[in-house]
C-alpha cells in the first residue's frame, strides 16, 4: 500500500519543515517539497492520502520503560497485558515501547526471556523489544549476557533498591558493569539507597505512620542522588555508559550533571508525574486517592520540577518515559492499612506525548527537543535508530499525525488504559493524536482504533550508534 501524508510540517530535532511523507509498505519512500512536481504526481497514484493540513508529522514515539502483565506480588499484577497496553500506547502516539524481562534471585535468565516473550507474542499492535532486568549477579548470569545481547536485547537493568527481591551490592554492580563493558551494552539502574530506605520504611511502620504520604516521606530525594552518584562512580570505574532510569528529583539531577561535567557517558530519563505531579497534592491524600499515587522514586514537591524542565532544555536529561505500571483500585487498596503493602506504579503510557506537548504550548521546552526526548533520543541510546525516531527514507513508516491545537481532557472515562483510576483525573491538554502508522499499516485512523494485536513485532536491537 502507498500512502501520502500531504499539507503536514514534518518535525525533527532540528524543527518543523513543510513536507509530504511517502509511505510504500512498511517504509518510508521519500519526503517531498510539497510544492513539487513530483509530490502532486505521487498524490494521485498513491493508494491512500492523508491530510494533514495544520498538523505536526512526527516520528513515532519510543517509550524505553513500560511494565505490561508485570506481577509484582501474588496478589497484584499491573492493570495493562502487551494487548491493552501497547493499543493504548498507539493511542498516544507511540509506535515503539521497551519493556523487560526479569530475572529475580532465584531464576533464570533464559527462563526470564521465554517467559517474557511467550507473554508478548502475537498480543501486540505495535512493536516491542525487552531490556533483560538482572536481579541475581553471579558467574553463570554475567556469561549469559553474550547470548541475550546476540538476541536483540542489548540492555541490562539493575537494581540499588528492593534488598531481597531485586536489590545488588556494589560489589555485584561492579562486576556486572565491567560485563557490560566488554559487550557494549547499556547498563540502567533504578538509582535510590534501598537498604536506608527499608529501615525508614519500618521506622515509620513502628510508629504508626502508615499513610500513603509516608511512601514518600521515607524515600527522600538524598537517597536517591546519593544513589545516583554511587551508580555513576562504578560506571566511571568499570568503563560503562549508564542510564538512570525513572529520575524524580534536584538531587539525583545535580549527581547527573557532575557525572556529565567530568565527561562521562551518563544519561537520563524522567517521566511525565515528576514534571506535573506533586507530593502534597496527591501523595498526601486519604484512601484510595493517595495509594493510587503511589510509584517509586515517590512523587516530589514542586520545587523538583522547574529543575527537571530545566534538564530537559539543557539535555541533561536525555528522555521522557512513562514507567507504565498501573494497578486496579483492589490492588491498590493493599495498602489501605500499611503503605508498604501498596504496589507501586502509575498508568501514563497513552498521556507521555500529549504531557509533553502541553510542556511545548507552555514554554518548558521547545517543539524538535519535545521529538528528541520523546522518540529520537531513546531510539539512539537503545539501538532502534535509524530504523525507529525519524523520519527519513528507509526508516520504518512509524508516523504519527498529531494535531497541536486539539485541547481534552485526562481521566478513566477517556483513557484507553485498562485501569480504573488515574492519577491525571481532569488535567487538561493541549494536543491530540489523529492517526498513527506502525509499520505503514493504520493503528489509529482519525481517531478510530484500526490496528491489531499480533501486528506488533519484537525488534532486535543494535548497541547504540552513540558509543560505536
Amino acid at each position: 500500500m502507498t500512502i501520502v501524508i500531504r499539507g503536514g510540517s514534518v518535525v525533527s530535532t532540528s524543527g518543523a519543515t513543510p513536507a509530504d511523507v511517502v509511505v510504500d509498505g512498511e517504509r518510508i519512500a521519500a519526503i517531498l517539497d510539497p510544492d513539487s512536481t513530483m509530490a502532486e504526481s505521487v498524490q494521485t497514484s498513491a493508494d491512500r492520502v492523508i491530510d494533514a493540513s495544520g498538523c505536526y508529522v512526527l516520528p513515532g514515539g519510543v517509550d524505553a520503560h513500560v511494565h505490561l502483565e508485570l506481577e509484582m506480588t501474588p496478589d497484584a499484577t499491573s492493570a495493562d497485558t502487551f494487548a491493552t497496553g501497547t493499543a493504548a500506547a498507539a493511542w498516544g502516539g507511540t509506535t515503539t515501547v521497551i519493556d523487560f524481562a526479569g530475572q529475580t534471585a532465584g531464576t533464570h535468565v533464559r527462563d526470564a526471556i521465554e517467559a517474557r516473550h511467550a507473554d508478548a507474542d502475537g498480543q501486540c499492535a505495535i512493536d516491542y523489544g525487552f531490556h533483560l532486568a538482572m536481579g541475581d549477579i553471579h558467574d553463570a548470569s554475567l556469561a549469559e549476557m553474550e547470548a541475550v545481547m546476540q538476541e536483540g536485547i542489548t540492555s541490562f537493568k539493575y537494581f540499588m533498591a528492593y534488598p531481597g527481591a531485586w536489590y545488588s551490592d556494589d560489589g555485584k554492580l561492579l562486576r556486572a558493569m565491567q560485563r557490560a563493558a566488554e559487550l557494549g551494552s547499556m547498563v540502567m539502574m533504578h538509582a535510590e539507597n534501598g537498604i536506608a530506605i527499608d529501615v525508614l520504611r519500618d521506622q515509620a511502620a513502628a510508629a504508626g505512620q502508615t499513610a500513603p504520604i509516608w511512601h514518600g516521606r521515607t524515600r527522600p530525594s538524598r537517597l536517591e542522588g546519593e544513589a545516583v552518584h554511587r551508580a555513576a562512580a562504578l560506571a566511571e570505574i568499570a568503563g560503562t555508559p549508564l542510564y538512570i532510569v525513572h529520575l524524580s528529583s534536584s538531587d539525583a539531577l545535580d549527581q547527573v550533571r557532575f557525572a556529565r561535567d567530568r565527561g562521562q557517558n551518563v544519561f537520563a530519563e524522567t517521566c511525565p508525574q515528576y514534571l506535573y505531579l506533586t507530593l502534597d497534592e496527591h501523595l498526601d491524600q486519604p484512601g484510595r486517592d493517595g495509594l493510587t499515587a503511589i510509584c517509586s522514586p515517590p512523587l516530589r514537591d514542586h520545587t523538583h520540577h522547574a529543575d527537571l524542565w530545566h534538564g530537559l532544555r539543557r539535555d541533561e536529561l536525555a528522555v521522557v518515559a512513562t514507567d507504565h505500571c498501573p494497578f486496579c483500585d483492589n490492588e491498590k487498596l493493599l495498602g489501605a492499612d500499611d503503605f508498604r503493602a501498596t504496589p507501586n506504579g502509575l498508568g501514563s503510557i497513552e498521556h507521555r506525548m500529549d504531557l509533553l506537548h502541553t510542556g511545548v504550548v507552555e514554554g518548558e521546552i521547545g517543539l524538535a527537543r519535545w521529538v528528541e526526548v520523546c522518540s529520537t533520543t531513546p531510539a539512539r541510546l537503545f539501538g532502534l535508530y535509524p530504523r525507529k525516531g525519524v523520519i527519513a527514507p528507509g526508516s520504518d513508516a512509524d508516523i504519527v499525525v498529531y494535531d497541536p491545537a486539539a485541547q481534552h481532557t485526562l481521566g478513566v472515562a477517556s483513557h484507553h488504559m485498562n485501569v480504573d483510576n488515574s492519577v491525571w483525573e481532569g488535567v487538561q491538554v493541549t494536543g491530540q493524536v489523529r492517526t498513527v502508522l506502525s509499520r505503514g499499516s493504520f493503528v489509529i485512523d482519525e481517531r478510530t482504533f484500526s490496528g491489531r494485536a499480533g501486528h506488533g513485532r519484537f525488534v532486535e536491537r543494535q548497541v547504540s550508534d552513540l558509543f560505536v
